[in-house]
């Protein structure tokens, strides 16, 4: 796969389901049945933090089977850019402005979901080419913050993260998201670490259905 394939393809994906999913646990004992139990669900865009120990290993797994399109987030320096994109990160999610990270990605040709949260932080983040805004943490000003945004930023592809759940993530996308991130209303840290995967692939079934 090309740079630009794998390009279009996360952001296609994330774009299509309406969501991607954020997975922040203490162990994955088994990354391809992480992925297929969301994957199967219709959650195809799976992003693994660098707060997971391992993390990398569990990046090359799932890339290698394709299960999922797999990411790389709290990207928070350009040596775990590259290390993410080798492994075969086909996105970056960082937690703020990095232009480090930033730089990383437009050399490899890998879209980067930047975080950001004022206007001017969206602005920068536009400025260093984010293929999307991540606006974190959303719960603090609610699904009503993404409309406000979209009146000085009426193009800027904008997915809440944080706060995110079944109960509300129709409201975000009504106000304006592209998307939403599943986090732990989906992926229960201590659902992955037991390897929970029906479990799991019920509550990412879940959050889907909750979209529409």
């Amino acid at each position: 796969m090309t740079a630009l394939e794998s390009r279009t393809a996360a952001m296609d994906a994330i774009l299509s389901d309406r969501a991607l999913t954020v997975v922040r646990a203490p162990v994955i004992p088994d990354p391809v049945a992480l992925a297929d139990a969301l994957a199967g669900s219709g959650i195809r865009a799976v992003e693994l933090t660098f707060t997971t120990p391992g993390v990398l290993d569990c990046l090359r797994t799932i890339s290698e089977t394709g299960r999922a399109v797999v990411g790389a987030g709290t990207v928070l320096s350009a040596w775990q850019a590259e290390a993410a994109i080798d492994a075969g990160a086909r996105f970056l999610v960082t937690p703020g402005i990095t232009e480090p990270v930033a730089e990383v990605a437009a050399r490899h040709d890998i879209p980067v979901v930047m975080g950001a949260f004022t206007p001017s932080e969206v602005m920068r983040a536009m400025d260093l080419g984010a293929a999307a805004i991540k606006i974190f943490p959303a719960r603090a000003l609610g699904p009503g913050y993404l409309k406000d945004l979209r009146g000085p930023f009426p193009n800027v592809r904008l997915i809440p993260s944080g706060g995110v759940n079944a109960g509300n993530a129709a409201d975000f996308l009504a106000h304006g998201a592209v998307a939403v991130t599943a986090g732990t209303d989906v992926v229960p840290p201590a659902a992955v670490a037991a390897g929970e995967w029906a479990e799991i692939a019920s509550r990412a079934a879940a959050f889907v259905r909750a979209l529409r």
